[in-house]
């Protein structure tokens, strides 16, 4: 210890350390009197984690210096990458995790033998599994590594608050274990991409809050006048899911020993909220969080400033206005409102301009260094990313006329529209972002091997290709073989039949989602020698940050 300087505990050590405690007593009080043994198996992992945490900030209090880590040192900001490095190693971990029970359950559609009879590997178990782990576990902290990296370069200053990004970062991902643990217990609300239930909902909101705040203090301490574009969608991405999240999951428990709640919308009110919030996530988890991804790290990667920058802020205020209108899309030929129908269908049209303009924005980014798509394949992935952005959102406008729903709503249209998105846009810029990350958090040249980037690239593609293309095929031959009959009125197929048609393309589908899985792993060997035998950066030829364009 420091001479002169008594060592103090923090408000935040203090206070943190307390409530943790207080969650542990808490917990194991709920797990004693828990209605069902899956409820009482996440009280007891509510316990350890409380008290993992207050060892931990009592260790780490224990073992830092009387002082708390300096702000700036020798005039350059002192930025905090632990969560970070964290959540990029969490992201890859996710997932491969969640493209996996994608394979499996891909699998269990072409052979329904695969569910094994068991509930806990049943599709309807598993389904929510994989589209909470590739979207909210791996997309996730995706977006937590990227945003806390971004908020302090473009900020010139380091991340608000000591223990708080920790928090964030760790908190999140014990959400990710309870909701994905209880998807296997059955542990279920029922709503799509909302399925976690309310004490879930409970936690995910305080960590969300925190992450909120700690991205606004971030932005207020800034040293750079400007903020940052990129930082502007983060911000819209943080807090448009905190106000959906809320609403959507407005529930009522049963009681503070059951893991039921009852939601506060009923029937029609209850269809409109879920996909208010269903598009939305899509709209701002999926596509403004990774927009500005887009922003900061293809600049960065190209080596050339943002197109237009008045472009990215004409995109940023478009997007976000026109989006939160949308939802209705997903409830065409429904109980809802007719005029509501058409009110999602024409905003989801006038979407396709704010959309084409950013991916343009993101392509002509490129300009005078195109002959990089030659040489540098994390750069390729990026623009190919941004390609299927463009893509995906002329199909979803298209998709949402009444007149193409009818055909495509309730068939694998719809699957293979969503996977061309996901994985061509959200996971494909992930990717990028990744393989730019690692080697700056842990200070190496570049990457391990660009060749395995290629291979990753050129396996995971031509996956791509074949899930979306085969999605295509069984959607249109669905909604053709439902909508027919015959001279008589009667329908031409039963249900069966046309389940029976589709097991070619379901093969399919399940092979294009296995390479994209091949490609994930060969990512993950490339980062894992990265850390380890990475060549690492001469302080001399390190390069400076880009200015932000203005």
């Amino acid at each position: 210890m420091m001479h002169g300087i008594q060592k103090k505990m923090t408000w935040g050590e203090g206070g943190l350390a307390l409530a943790m405690a207080g969650l542990a007593v808490l917990s194991l009080l709920v797990a004693a009197k828990a209605y069902t043994t899956a409820y009482a198996f996440h009280a007891y992992l509510f316990a350890a984690a409380s008290v993992a945490a207050v060892f931990a900030i009592l260790n780490r209090y224990y073992e830092r210096p009387a002082e708390l880590p300096a702000q700036v040192i020798d005039g350059k900001p002192n930025y905090q990458l632990g969560p970070i490095k964290f959540a990029t190693i969490a992201a890859v971990f996710w997932g491969i995790a969640g493209f996996l029970v994608g394979v499996i359950i891909a699998s269990q559609l072409a052979y329904p033998v695969l569910n094994f009879d068991l509930p806990y590997t049943a599709f309807g178990r598993l389904r929510p599994l994989h589209t909470s782990a590739v979207i909210f576990a791996f997309g996730g902290n995706v977006l937590l590594a990227t945003s806390f990296y971004v908020v302090q370069r473009t900020c010139r200053a380091r991340i608000a608050g000591d223990l708080a990004p920790w928090f964030v970062v760790l908190g999140y991902n014990f959400f990710i274990v309870i909701a994905g643990t209880g998807y296997l217990l059955g542990i279920t609300q029922g709503k799509e991409y909302a399925e976690p239930e309310w004490y879930s909902d409970l936690w995910l909101t305080i960590v969300w809050v925190v992450y909120l705040l700690v991205f606004l203090f971030t932005l207020a301490k800034r040293e750079e006048p400007h903020i940052y574009v990129a930082n502007w969608f983060y911000l819209a991405f943080i807090a448009t899911v905190a106000v959906l999240h809320l609403v959507n999951n407005s529930a009522v428990p049963v009681s503070l020993f059951s893991p039921k709640s009852y939601i506060v919308w009923s029937g029609l009110q209850d269809a409109m909220v879920q996909w208010w919030y269903g598009h939305n996530a899509v709209g701002f988890f999926l596509t403004a969080g990774f927009l500005a991804i887009m922003y900061y790290f293809m600049p960065k990667r190209a080596e050339r400033p943002v197109y237009s920058y008045r472009l990215s802020i004409i995109h940023f205020w478009a997007l976000i206005f026109m989006y939160i209108w949308a939802g209705p899309h997903h409830l065409h030929y429904t109980a809802l409102p007719d005029w509501a129908q058409t009110l999602g269908m024409t905003f989801s049209i006038m979407l396709w301009m704010p959309s084409w303009g950013g991916m343009i924005n993101g392509l002509m980014t490129l300009s005078g260094a195109w002959d990089k798509l030659r040489t540098d394949p994390v750069l390729r992935m990026m623009v190919v990313s941004i390609a299927f952005y463009g893509m995906s959102t002329f199909e979803g406008p298209m998709m949402s006329i009444k007149a193409v729903n009818s055909l495509s709503h309730y068939t694998d249209w719809t699957i293979g529209h969503v996977h061309s998105g996901a994985l061509g846009w959200v996971a494909y810029i992930s990717f990028g972002a990744i393989y730019c990350l690692v080697p700056w958090l842990w200070n190496k040249r570049e990457v391990y091997s660009l060749k395995l980037v290629n291979w990753h690239f050129w396996i995971s593609t031509i996956g791509i290709v074949i899930y979306i293309s085969s999605m295509w095929v069984a959607g249109i031959l669905q909604g053709l073989m439902w909508r027919s009959y015959t001279k008589l009125g009667f329908l031409e197929y039963s249900f069966i039949e046309t389940t029976e048609a589709l097991h070619p393309m379901y093969v399919i589908r399940a092979i294009g989602g296995a390479m994209f899985l091949v490609g994930a792993l060969i990512m993950a060997y490339n980062i894992y020698r990265t850390i380890v035998d990475g060549e690492p950066v001469k302080e001399a030829s390190a390069k400076p940050a880009l200015a932000t364009g203005h």
